[in-house]
């Protein structure tokens, strides 16, 4: 059975769950295709678990349609061409990495060889080719996070879905997933969902927010930034910061959005020197210490101002 050719990766058209206590997902709808990874964000309980298990077939929604590659969640088709990996996955402490990634492999069908094959390059993939032989107890947490990273990357899979994987990483290594995730984005559409914001604004295009059950917003992120807004992270609180800035004639509102951080609308005025530019002259001015500016909102400006 041929997987569809095209673009269109996942559709999803008024889905509703139903659990015997609550109704987990309402009337959820969007598209999926192939390219940039996509962000599935919201907060705890909000419905991203179930939506995950629906588009992996693991439980059939209550109502609405699903569509993998033009095929029904779980079905043979999709088999080998969507991988998950949820937040708590395990390894068996019994058995050593190479025997549980290869395990894997022949489960989807590949022999010895190339069973072999998979285990070396996917873990050469996430930096750990040294370990292929050790049990996972010889292995920090961090290690183990990218072992499991590595199993869902077994036969190069169309579709990956991850959830909080950088979560429990150090800095260095949640870093090097994250170019991971970037390199393979040509050939591989990345499901991401996390709760670190910053990491998803770095990495996606698209952006599903669910929020009790319900699609909130379903965006693309402009390539090109909204130059209505201005996002300044200072160094320091400074007192009267807001009235301050609003000397400048061409911003309208400055907005404490959290501790140091001011989303800033800004009317362009093209007789003007840029706003960016008058901003730091002001900083210049006033010996104040900024640490970041970006042109627009940040993706949690976006979802939450």
């Amino acid at each position: 059975m041929s997987i569809e050719q095209g673009n269109n990766l996942i559709k999803v058209s008024n889905v509703n769950k139903l659990f015997p206590s609550k109704q987990a997902l309402k009337n959820v709808s969007f598209e999926i295709n192939q390219g940039a990874p996509v962000a599935l964000v919201g907060p705890n309980g909000a419905g991203k678990t179930t939506l995950f298990s629906i588009l992996c077939g693991y439980i059939q929604q209550t109502s609405g349609e699903v569509s993998i590659m033009g095929h029904k969640p779980g079905s043979a088709a999709t088999f080998g061409n969507l991988a998950a990996l949820p937040q708590d996955a395990q390894l068996d402490p019994r058995f050593s990495i190479a025997h549980q990634l290869k395990f894997y492999g022949q489960l989807q069908g590949f022999n010895r060889k190339k069973s072999e094959y998979e285990a070396e390059r996917t873990l050469d993939l996430v930096g750990l080719k040294e370990v292929l032989n050790e049990k996972p107890g010889a292995l920090s947490h961090g290690m183990r996070k990218r072992v499991t990273i590595a199993q869902a990357l077994i036969g190069e899979p169309k579709i990956v879905m991850l959830d909080e994987a950088t979560a429990g990483l150090d800095p260095l290594h949640a870093r090097e997933i994250r170019e991971l995730v970037a390199s393979l984005s040509g050939n591989t559409t990345f499901i991401l969902s996390s709760h670190d914001l910053s990491e998803l604004e770095r990495l996606c295009q698209q952006v599903l927010y669910l929020e009790n059950g319900v699609l909130k917003e379903h965006q693309t992120l402009a390539n090109e930034v909204d130059l209505s807004y201005i996002t300044l992270r200072m160094a320091n609180v400074i007192p009267d910061f807001e009235q301050v800035l609003k000397s400048i004639s061409q911003i309208s509102d400055v907005k404490n959005t959290q501790d140091k951080e001011y989303l800033i609308s800004v009317t362009p005025n093209e007789n003007t020197l840029p706003i960016d530019i008058q901003i730091l002259q002001l900083c210049h001015d006033k010996n104040w210490q900024y640490r970041q500016m970006i042109n627009g909102k940040t993706l949690e400006n976006q979802l939450f101002s």
